[in-house]
């Protein structure tokens, strides 16, 4: 009864997730693909073709993680061996945002650097975006190079594609790819307007992100396995 609840909650948010990315303008039409995991080997995810503005109940897909298959009739997004792969390499992560927000976009079809230390919320919940080429979605190409990136960022610009955003929970992973937007946004401002930005010093971000209180100091997969 109390997985069964669980999942339950869980459907619930994410349905208001995307609620929020259509009031937000965190995605589009039937753009985008997000899900979040209810259990050490399933996850739910959004159905192919699903607009994720109005979601219903049935539009959520539940999928296995080590068998990387649908468990129902509904397809799943084409994107889902993606949201299993980041599941199955990083057990802390439990939830994964897919979109093409305009401005985060607009970015990853440039050479441009999303950086993090700009301001408070872009320290905090941008503290490593990476970056992949671009792959055709649904490629076993495009879910080799978010394995490869993924142990090191929580945020990834995908290269005339999208962002792929994934956190800890459904909170965090939507706060992560708002603030990207703003911050995209921000720096597409800057450079119309002729502005020089005044970045804060790594020193001060490392002390922000070590003291500030906000949350202990995230620790990250690779930093753990080269013993940092």
């Amino acid at each position: 009864m109390r997985e069964q609840l669980t999942a339950a909650k869980i459907r619930d948010e994410l349905r208001a997730l995307g609620r929020y990315m259509i009031d937000n303008q965190l995605v589009w039409g039937s753009s985008g693909n997000i899900s979040a995991r209810v259990g050490e080997d399933s996850f739910l995810i959004s159905a192919s073709g699903a607009w994720l503005g109005d979601l219903a109940p049935e539009d959520l897909v539940e999928c296995s993680i080590s068998g990387n298959r649908a468990l129902g009739e509904t397809k799943p997004s084409k994107e889902f061996p993606l949201h299993r792969a980041i599941y199955a390499l990083r057990p802390e992560i439990n939830a994964v945002i897919h979109s093409s927000p305009f401005y985060s976009t607009l970015i990853a079809c440039t050479k441009e650097s999303v950086c993090s230390n700009w301001f408070v919320e872009s320290m905090y919940y941008l503290e490593r975006v990476g970056r992949v080429s671009y792959s055709h979605p649904g490629s076993d190409e495009l879910v080799e190079s978010i394995k490869r990136e993924i142990m090191g960022a929580n945020v990834l610009i995908m290269e005339n594609h999208g962002v792929l955003v994934c956190d800890t929970s459904i909170r965090e992973a939507r706060m992560a790819l708002h603030t990207l937007e703003v911050m995209c946004r921000m720096m597409i401002t800057c450079k119309s307007a002729g502005l020089k930005i005044q970045t804060l010093p790594d020193e001060i971000v490392e002390d922000f992100l070590t003291n500030s209180g906000y949350r202990p100091r995230r620790r990250w997969p690779d930093d753990r396995s080269s013993g940092r």
